[in-house]
């Protein structure tokens, strides 16, 4: 059974075709089964900056085996908290 689509609207902004797709269901306008994956090979991932208070101790341990490694402590630590991440 092919279902009618609406035509899908064109926005004077980015901020109005925000505002039109939050308020309306997108399956009206498209079919879904016909999406296809896409691949963004060249984007990267955002970061966001934090502070994290570590004691003396523990820090000079983590730049002790990122020097050993050969690599920027705070790399090291990226490291290890992805790892933990995908082992839970």
């Amino acid at each position: 059974m092919n279902k009618r689509l609406k035509p899908t609207p064109k926005f004077a902004s980015e901020a109005a075709e925000r505002a039109f797709w939050e308020k309306n269901d997108s399956t009206v306008y498209m079919d879904w089964k016909k999406a296809q994956v896409a691949v963004l090979p060249n984007l990267k991932p955002s970061t966001q900056t934090i502070s994290l208070r570590l004691p003396q101790h523990l820090l000079d341990s983590i730049k002790s085996a990122a020097n050993a490694r050969d690599v920027p402590y705070q790399s090291l630590i990226k490291v290890w908290l992805q790892e933990k991440v995908q082992e839970s």
